[in-house]
């Protein structure tokens, strides 16, 4: 019989009980603000005792860093399950010569589908944080934004790079036309919706898909075939 061991894993409630406490700290955190919130209020909120917090994840500043990872992740995974519903392929029925219409449905669904995701409470709590804790928690800027955004942006240019190749956008650097995308989206949001401070109807979401899609469009969208008369 062999000497060596086999690793343990981490068992299910260890994992379940991990999970628990970040959802409760963010909780507490979005509600409260780091410097307000408490370790107890955590523990309570979680359902665990006080030093379980302590023996999972640590201090206070441990605690907001990997409470703010775990939402970061969970948003970033909502927006990217998104973008791979996203069809850059022509589906059935698409037609050749009016690739122009195909993808402007296409792309407004699309745009609709990541406001709402970036209109969720998480999303807006995860920002309002974000910028409030930044002076203090400047890392936190890569662990929220730039790791997440990374991924999407290069998810997203795989499909606009699709579209583009199969001749419903005009040849573009994907990367640059996603970013553009995106920006179109997140840049009226954040104002109309005042930092995730206000509401936003439904109808105002779907009209900044649209004049989303229609603007990108017209740097990017496929030129129109001349047809003879």
């Amino acid at each position: 019989m062999s000497g060596t061991s086999t690793p343990k894993t981490p068992s299910r409630g260890r994992i379940d009980k991990r999970q628990a406490i970040l959802s409760a700290a963010f909780t507490v955190f979005a509600e409260r603000g780091y410097a307000r919130a408490c370790m107890e209020e955590i523990a309570e909120v979680a359902g665990v005792a006080k030093h379980t917090v302590y023996n999972h994840l640590g201090d206070k500043q441990n605690v907001f860093r990997s409470a703010m990872e775990a939402a970061a992740d969970d948003v970033m995974a909502q927006n990217l399950a998104v973008v791979e519903l996203f069809p850059a392929e022509g589906g059935t029925g698409a037609s050749a010569t009016a690739p122009q219409d195909d993808v402007s449905a296409r792309l407004e669904v699309l745009a609709h589908r990541l406001l709402l995701r970036c209109c969720n409470e998480q999303s807006w709590a995860l920002r309002r944080l974000l910028y409030a804790e930044i002076t203090q928690f400047p890392d936190l800027l890569e662990i929220v934004w730039g790791r997440g955004a990374s991924r999407l942006k290069e998810a997203l240019a795989d499909r606009l790079a699709r579209l583009a190749l199969s001749g419903r956008l005009r040849p573009c650097d994907p990367a640059e036309a996603a970013e553009h995308f995106l920006a179109l989206l997140t840049g009226p949001m954040e104002a109309r919706s005042q930092l995730g401070t206000r509401a936003v109807p439904e109808a105002e979401i779907r009209q900044v898909a649209h004049s989303a899609v229609r603007t990108f469009l017209q740097a990017y969208g496929a030129p129109t075939p001349v047809t003879s008369s």
